[in-house]
């Protein structure tokens, strides 16, 4: 029940919460952030041992270059690999996205309910 209540936002005419709270909050935005990296890149592993018939270490490495911003390390040659990078590849453009407003948000909301409830004291 704790779990869930660390992404319960305060409202407006709430105060903001204390430092110890905050930083479970920040925690628990972390730890799913965590398993989403880990559960994408296990997916992209299983994928490329799939489609490219790479062993589980060169897969890991190319899913986590992928994951990571860099591309990938092998060259798909089979044409369901090609197709299996490319989405997998849009698929980690979109995690990035989605995990850095996943971290940042706990911040801006801390520091704009800040700013607001000084207008209101």
């Amino acid at each position: 029940m704790a779990h869930s209540r660390s992404f319960r936002y305060e409202r407006r005419g709430q105060p903001p919460l204390s430092r110890r709270h905050f930083f479970r909050r920040l925690l628990a935005h972390f730890s799913l952030s965590s398993a989403l990296v880990g559960l994408s890149l296990v997916a992209g592993m299983a994928g490329y041992v799939h489609y490219e018939n790479l062993s589980w270490l060169d897969a890991f490495l190319n899913a986590a270059m992928l994951l990571g911003g860099m591309g990938p390390v092998n060259d798909p040659t089979h044409d369901g690999g090609k197709l299996f990078a490319g989405i997998y590849a849009l698929y980690a453009g979109l995690l990035f996205l989605v995990l850095a407003g996943l971290m940042l948000s706990p911040v801006i909301h801390r520091v704009l309910h800040r700013f607001h409830w000084e207008e209101q004291e």
